[in-house]
């Protein structure tokens, strides 16, 4: 990265990306594009030719996969197929999910996939509490999944993938993240992590906000409004290290870019080499080192502010 020399120098091809299975979701969460049906871009599903191609022409670089942008990965049938031919490119892949699809037959597979890591969003530790952020979802199924995966681990000797429970803390779970830990435990999940949620409309107060400060994104300013602690430096190592892929082809420059409002280009039609170093990716870049305040999917931004380990 080359912010300090306020020039969008570019060496080698991103380390780490993400893919898109899909954009579908069984749930309905309020600060989210996938829960809300409130994409302005198509709804589909990632085909294993796209994924090959992607996969293709990054391998040789690429240390990180994450199976996740939008949507719920298991809905894609194909999923566990791609997350094969990526470990067998000895990419390290990751994946999130809200746990519903995670049957015994479904876990077995996701063990024998080679999917290293699986982050299971579950937001609170009573159905009461769970629903009021998971809209349409059943805790007990998030239970029941977690531990038909701890389960089939144990059974095939294996050590992956390594389970986190997510806890997205919110006002009305925030008081259970001591049971939370317990229940993790109990369970035999490998580590809890607490995120920060992000809020489209905090500027006037959300009753998402935490009460307890550390677990916000967001603070009270000296005019009544809400603002994000985020300073936003004129710098990013995502647009250097990283990008995401959709499941049609688009090459965004991070996950913040839910509409696909910048969109770099489309593997469909152009190598990523081409797109990666293209005028519209190194303009993006100098805009960003620039003046990062000005960038739409930037205001909302909280990388440094997102995550506790437990």
């Amino acid at each position: 990265m080359s912010s300090s020399l306020k020039r969008p120098i570019l060496w080698g091809k991103p380390i780490g990306i993400s893919i898109e299975p899909t954009t579908s979701c069984n749930l309905r969460c309020p600060e989210c594009p996938s829960g809300l049906r409130s994409f302005t871009r198509p709804t589909g599903m990632l085909q294993v030719e796209m994924f090959k191609k992607s996969i293709d022409q990054l391998k040789e670089t690429t240390a990180y996969l994450t199976f996740y942008f939008q949507g719920e990965p298991y809905l894609n049938p194909q999923f566990l197929e791609m997350v094969s031919i990526a470990d067998d490119n000895r990419i390290y892949t990751s994946t999130s999910t809200n746990a519903h699809y995670l049957n015994k037959e479904n876990a077995i597979k996701t063990v024998n996939s080679g999917l290293k890591r699986i982050i299971v969003s579950i937001d609170g530790t009573s159905q009461e509490v769970y629903e009021q952020y998971r809209v349409g979802g059943s805790l007990n199924k998030v239970l029941e999944g977690t531990k038909n995966l701890v389960e089939a681990k144990q059974a095939s000797g294996s050590d992956f993938p390594k389970i986190v429970f997510q806890f997205l803390v919110v006002k009305p779970n925030e008081h259970q993240i001591n049971d939370l830990k317990k229940l993790a435990k109990d369970i035999g999940v490998d580590q809890v992590k607490l995120k920060t949620a992000q809020i489209y409309d905090f500027e006037n107060g959300n009753d998402l906000i935490p009460e307890n400060d550390k677990y916000s994104r967001y603070k009270r300013g000296n005019d009544g409004k809400y603002h994000i602690k985020n300073s936003l430096l004129n710098k990013c190592w995502k647009l250097w290290n990283s990008c995401v892929i959709t499941w049609d082809g688009k090459v965004l420059p991070c996950c913040f870019d839910k509409d696909a409002q910048f969109e770099m280009g489309n593997i469909k039609d152009q190598t990523f080499e081409l797109i990666w170093q293209n005028n519209k990716y190194k303009q993006f870049r100098e805009q960003l080192i620039r003046s990062r305040q000005e960038i739409s999917i930037c205001k909302n931004c909280s990388e440094g502010l997102k995550v506790w380990d437990e």
